[in-house]
């Protein structure tokens, strides 16, 4: 029979999803009618595999650690969150009280001073110097490129501080042997910015000992510390741009010789703006950044420059130079300017500041600019001669010292050498600071006494053994440097050849007061000796005083005060605050008197004790001196244009050996004033020479011919001058 007739199951769709508990199928059509779970799309639900639980103590203890490990990250999680909340409150308010822009470029709790020469020319640099506002924008590419290359390459890229600059830092100070804090920072250039800020915290004289003090404070190095500093980086990051954190860098950076900031610095060392440097120029300027005393170029060129090499290289890697142009950079290393040379105006500069008001030079809060007298073409000649006849003329290892001052006929001082080394700072001014008896180079006052009371280059005085009894030391006789005895001598004669018993002669008559009087006019103003011994230098001066004494001659017979400061004003200021306060004053004796002793010492430079300072060119005047037992040695001496004077000597007043004011400080002198002197036209001296009158037919009480002002009464000669009573 045919199953036609049977009835058929109906059409379905298959189950998509099976019960929870499957049953197995027995056998048949019960397998044909439910499907396999297996079949439903190819894919199978695999069923979970139960966990295994471990017993015993290695479960015990595995529970523990992921019960410890939970409460952990919880609590870190939670912690972290209320953290990062407080350090983004901290930031944003302090981010919130930060101030302008252009209130954080100059942080200079001082003002500056700035020394310009006769023409113009800076040429040193005192106290903290800020030169102007630079910005990213206005500096040489070259600068800023250098900068961010040197100190912080991820300078764009980071939030502030960089962690993974901090922990190499931590690394590479803990694989030398340092703390993990000390040696290298890992700092950015944002938090150096927060670091020269002092995180915000202004200089009070009141609260800090010193600058020093604060600066030290604003440099630790704690834990505590650097967390305040990390905070505030990145609350200069939320306030402020990165170019302008850049701009407060560069402005407030240290850099060396009392340089702030790199437009300072530039000019410090270059004399140009931070706006021209090359890029030789900007590698030497970054490569200060890590330690501006060491790699100063006023310190040591070389060191500097192989320093600016690794800059280079570094501008070179991360593209900011080509290879040609670092090549080109390499072989032409950075120089310093002339004015960089003379690192901080040495000696001249030190007296210059020491002249002016303390509140406005050595203490001063403002930005000054001093104009002075300095050449420094004199300058360099008084350096040049110094050197030539110490380097050919003393020996090797000699610890002498000179000092070497130029000047005008006005008392304007055209350079000065306090020294050997002449390339100092706050040295000890040998010119202006040490005090040293004069020896014979007085005596020209003593004649200008003589001659101002009317006598003359002829009158004559007997250079014989001579003995004066001084009230509390008894009897005291003079003697020559060569122990001789020369007979009757005229003045001129006395004057030339530096004989001693003359002059004590010639000041007892004409009177030690008037002596004393007449070396005071002129500008010496130290304690004079009060016996007779006053006549030879016993009294002691300083090499600027007697110079300026001896300008006081040349220019007339007027008084001089030597100075260096010409006008005094505020940074942008076009009206002084002071002007000079030296030049020529009152007269001190006639001119007529000034023109003959200019004559009378003429002939110590061509016949007398000092022909070793003579100039092959052009007339000159001068006198040497050499106190007992030679322990001081000077020659003083002018030509038309300038007056030069020169001091040699041991600190501690050791005696000279084989040096008298004829020998090694004429040379000196000489060696100086060639140098001046070049190509310069050869004036004559303003001098005289009377002529003396005929002989007189009576031979005066002491047998020499003519007048002898030893015997003579001054008072009288005093009044004959007068009134123009001649004999």
């Amino acid at each position: 029979m045919s199953d036609s007739g049977r009835r058929k199951p109906p059409l379905v769709a298959d189950r998509r999803y099976g019960s929870k508990k499957a049953k197995r199928p027995s056998s048949g059509k019960a397998a044909s009618t439910k499907p396999a779970r297996a079949a439903d799309k190819g894919k199978t639900r695999r069923k979970a595999a139960p966990r295994k639980v471990r017993r015993g103590p290695i479960g015990w203890i595995t529970g523990l650690v992921a019960w410890v490990f939970r409460i952990v990250w919880g609590l870190s999680w939670r912690f972290g969150l209320i953290f990062a909340v407080i350090i983004g409150l901290a930031v944003a308010y302090t981010a919130s009280t930060l101030p302008p822009l252009t209130e954080q470029l100059d942080g200079r709790a001082r003002g500056s001073v700035t020394l310009m020469d006769h023409e113009g020319q800076v040429f040193a640099w005192r106290g903290d110097q800020f030169g102007g506002v630079v910005t990213t924008e206005t500096v040489s590419p070259h600068l800023k490129h250098a900068i961010v290359a040197t100190e912080d390459k991820r300078f764009y890229r980071h939030f502030g501080i960089s962690p993974r600059g901090i922990a190499s830092a931590i690394r590479i100070n803990l694989s030398e042997g340092r703390g993990p804090l000390s040696g290298h920072g890992g700092s950015t250039i944002t938090q150096q910015t927060a670091k020269l800020l002092c995180l915000g915290q202004p200089y009070d004289a009141e609260v800090w000992e010193s600058e020093a003090a604060y600066e030290a404070d604003c440099r630790e190095s704690t834990i505590y510390r650097k967390a305040r500093e990390a905070i505030y980086a990145m609350a200069l990051e939320a306030a402020y741009s990165k170019d302008d954190i850049l701009t407060i860098y560069m402005n407030r950076a240290f850099l060396g010789a009392g340089a702030r900031g790199f437009e300072a610095a530039s000019q410090r060392y270059f004399g140009k703006s931070a706006a021209e440097v090359s890029p030789a120029e900007a590698a030497m300027l970054a490569g200060l950044l890590v330690a501006p005393t060491r790699y100063a170029p006023t310190a040591n060129l070389s060191r500097s420059q192989n320093r600016a090499a690794v800059i280079i290289g570094l501008m070179e890697e991360q593209g900011y130079l080509s290879e040609a142009e670092a090549r080109a950079a390499r072989n032409n290393p950075a120089e310093l300017s002339e004015a960089a040379e003379q690192k901080a105006g040495g000696y001249f500069a030190d007296w210059v500041m020491s002249s002016g008001p303390e509140f406005l030079t050595r203490k001063t809060t403002e930005d000054v600019v001093i104009r002075t007298t300095l050449d420094q073409r004199i300058q360099r000649a008084a350096e040049e001669g110094l050197k030539e006849v110490f380097a050919t003329k003393v020996k090797e290892g000699s610890e002498a010292q000179a000092a070497v001052v130029v000047m005008s006929a006005d008392g304007a001082v055209r350079g000065m050498v306090g020294g050997r080394k002449t390339k100092v700072s706050g040295a000890f001014n040998r010119a202006t600071q040490a005090l040293r008896q004069t020896g014979s180079a007085f005596k020209p006052f003593v004649y200008a006494t003589a001659l101002e009371l009317g006598h003359h280059w002829y009158d004559t005085v007997e250079d014989a053994p001579y003995t004066i009894n001084i009230p509390g030391s008894g009897p005291w006789s003079p003697d020559n440097y060569d122990h001789k005895f020369h007979g009757t001598v005229t003045l001129a004669r006395a004057l030339e050849s530096s004989l001693n018993i003359p002059a004590v002669k010639i000041a007892e008559s004409v009177g030690l007061d008037l002596v004393r009087k007449v070396a005071g006019d002129f500008g010496i103003q130290s304690d004079l000796a009060q016996g007779p011994a006053l006549a030879l230098g016993a009294s002691e001066s300083t090499l600027v005083e007697m110079t300026g004494a001896y300008a006081g001659i040349l220019n007339g017979g007027s008084s001089v005060t030597p100075y260096g400061l010409v006008e005094l004003r505020l940074q942008g200021k076009d009206e002084p605050l002071m002007d000079a306060a030296g030049g020529i004053g009152e007269r001190v004796i006639r001119e007529a008197a000034a023109r003959e002793l200019i004559w009378m010492m003429t002939n110590v430079v061509t016949q007398g004790t000092g022909r070793r300072a003579a100039l092959p060119d052009r007339e000159v005047a001068g006198k040497t001196g050499t106190t007992s037992a030679a322990r001081d040695a000077w020659f003083i001496g002018f030509s038309a244009d300038y007056v030069a004077g020169v001091w040699m000597g041991y600190d501690d007043n050791t005696p000279l050996t084989g040096v008298t004011g004829s020998g090694l400080p004429a040379e000196i002198w000489r060696e100086v004033m060639v140098r001046v002197h070049e190509g310069l036209p050869a004036n004559p001296l303003p001098m005289s020479r009377p002529e003396p009158p005929a002989p007189d037919p009576v031979a005066n009480n002491n047998g020499s011919p003519g007048r002898n002002p030893q015997r003579q009464d001054p008072l009288e000669r005093l009044i004959r001058n007068i009134f123009g009573i001649r004999n």
